[in-house]
C-alpha cells in the first residue's frame, strides 16, 4: 500500500556537500586500513533530476583520486527489475539433487584490494514491494540468498518521496533505522562548481548564473512533462555543445527538456551573446570595453570562465583576463575569480603565479569564502 513518505529529522545537503562528506568518510576508512562494509548503507532522498546519480559518480571519482584505488560503479534501476533479477535464476546442481541460484551480474565484482566497488540501487522507493524486499536484504545484510557482496563494496540507494508525485512506498521503520538518510537539496553554488569543472556549455552556465531560480523548476502539483532540473540542463548543454550552438535552431529540442516557457527565456537571454566583447581578444590582452548591463556581465563572466577552463595551462592568457576583470564591478570580479578557482582542484595555487590574482587575494581575500 502506498503511503506518504515525509522526511523528518533528516539532514538536507547539497550534492556538493554529500560528495565531500561521504567521500571523506569512505576515504578515512580505506586509508586507515578498514573495510568500507563497516559504513552503513546510505539512502538519498530527492525529487527527479536533482543530481542523486551524479553524486554517486562524483563520490567514486573522489575516492579514486584520494586513495589511488580504481572505482567501479554498478548502477541498478530497481524499477525495471524483478525479484529473480536480483537473486538469480534457479537451476539444478551437478548431480541434480539440489537447486542452486546462478549469480546475478550485479554481484560480479572485483574483490581485490586495488578496487572499490559502488553499488547504486536507484529508484528503490518506487520498485515493487517484492523487489524492495530483495533490495533491502542487499542494503542491510549485503547478501541475497546465497550471494554476498564483496567487502570492498559501498552500497548507496536513492529514491523519491510521494510528495514528489512519483510512485513511492513507505519504508518500514526497522529498515529505516539501519540506513543513513540524506535529503538532497538544490544548491546553485554547488551545482555551479560542478558545472564549471564538468565543462557545461557557457550559455547554460551564464543563463543560470543570471536566473538561478530556474535551475530547478520541479513542481509536484503541476502536470507539465518538461521542466528544468540539473539533469535536464545538462542535456541542454550537450545539445548546444554537440548538435548546434545556435539556440534558435534547436529551440524545440530545448523546449522538450525544460519546457517552452523556460526555453523562451533562455533564447531571449542568449541573444546577448552576439553583442558581447570578443573573449579571445580579452585573453590575448586586447580587450577594453566593459559591458554595463547586469545580464551582459553574467554572460561575459560565463564565457570567460569557459575559455579559461579550455586554456587553463596558459597562465599568460589567464593573467590578461584577470587584468581585464579588474575593471568589472566588484561583485562580478569576485564571481569570476571564484569561477576560475573551480576550474579544477588545486587551481588556486596555479593562479597565484598571476600578479593580478595575488593582488586580488591580498585586497579582497575575505570575499572568496562566501558563496558563488
Amino acid at each position: 500500500m502506498k503511503e506518504e513518505i515525509v522526511l523528518r529529522n533528516v539532514p538536507s545537503m547539497s550534492v556538493g556537500d554529500i560528495v565531500s562528506e561521504l567521500s571523506e568518510a569512505y576515504c578515512a576508512i580505506i586509508q586507515g586500513g578498514g573495510s568500507v562494509k563497516t559504513m552503513p548503507s546510505v539512502m538519498l532522498w530527492g525529487p527527479p533530476g536533482v543530481g542523486k546519480s551524479q553524486a554517486v559518480r562524483q563520490i567514486a571519482d573522489s575516492i579514486c583520486m584520494k586513495t589511488g584505488k580504481r572505482t567501479s560503479v554498478t548502477d541498478v534501476r530497481l524499477l525495471l527489475f524483478n525479484p529473480i533479477d536480483l537473486r538469480g535464476i534457479p537451476t539444478a546442481n551437478e548431480d541434480k539433487t539440489l537447486a542452486v541460484w546462478l549469480k546475478p551480474k550485479i554481484f560480479q565484482m572485483d574483490d581485490s584490494d586495488e578496487v572499490i566497488n559502488l553499488l547504486f540501487l536507484d529508484e528503490i522507493s518506487a520498485a515493487p514491494q517484492s523487489v524492495q524486499a530483495a533490495a533491502y536484504q542487499i542494503t542491510l545484510d549485503r547478501v541475497i540468498g546465497e550471494h554476498k557482496l564483496p567487502d570492498n563494496c559501498i552500497v548507496i540507494a536513492a529514491g523519491n518521496r510521494t510528495t514528489d508525485k512519483s510512485v513511492a512506498y513507505k519504508m518500514p521503520k526497522a529498515l529505516a533505522n539501519r540506513l543513513m538518510h540524506i535529503d538532497v537539496e538544490i544548491s546553485f553554488p554547488s551545482w555551479k562548481q560542478w558545472a564549471i569543472n564538468k565543462g557545461i556549455n557557457p550559455l547554460v552556465l551564464g543563463f543560470l548564473s543570471f536566473r538561478s531560480d530556474l535551475l530547478m523548476g520541479f513542481d509536484a502539483s503541476s502536470e507539465d512533462l518538461a521542466f528544468p532540473t540539473p539533469r535536464s540542463w545538462e542535456m541542454v548543454s550537450n545539445i548546444l555543445s554537440r548538435v548546434n550552438s545556435n539556440v534558435t535552431n534547436v529551440f524545440n529540442l530545448i523546449s522538450g527538456l525544460v519546457g517552452v516557457g523556460t526555453a523562451t527565456e533562455f533564447r531571449t537571454w542568449c541573444n546577448l551573446y552576439k553583442d558581447m566583447p570578443d573573449v579571445k581578444a580579452i585573453f590575448d590582452g586586447r580587450g577594453w570595453d566593459i559591458p554595463k548591463k547586469t545580464d551582459e556581465l553574467y554572460a561575459l563572466t560565463a564565457a570567460m570562465t569557459a575559455y579559461a577552463a579550455n586554456h587553463r595551462t596558459e597562465m599568460d592568457k589567464i593573467e590578461n583576463s584577470l587584468a581585464y576583470a579588474e575593471q568589472f564591478p566588484p561583485d562580478f570580479s569576485v564571481v569570476l575569480v571564484k569561477n576560475y578557482m573551480s576550474i579544477e582542484k588545486g587551481y588556486r595555487e596555479k593562479l597565484m603565479s598571476c600578479p593580478t590574482f595575488s593582488r586580488f587575494v591580498s585586497m579582497r581575500g575575505s570575499f572568496l569564502n562566501g558563496s558563488i
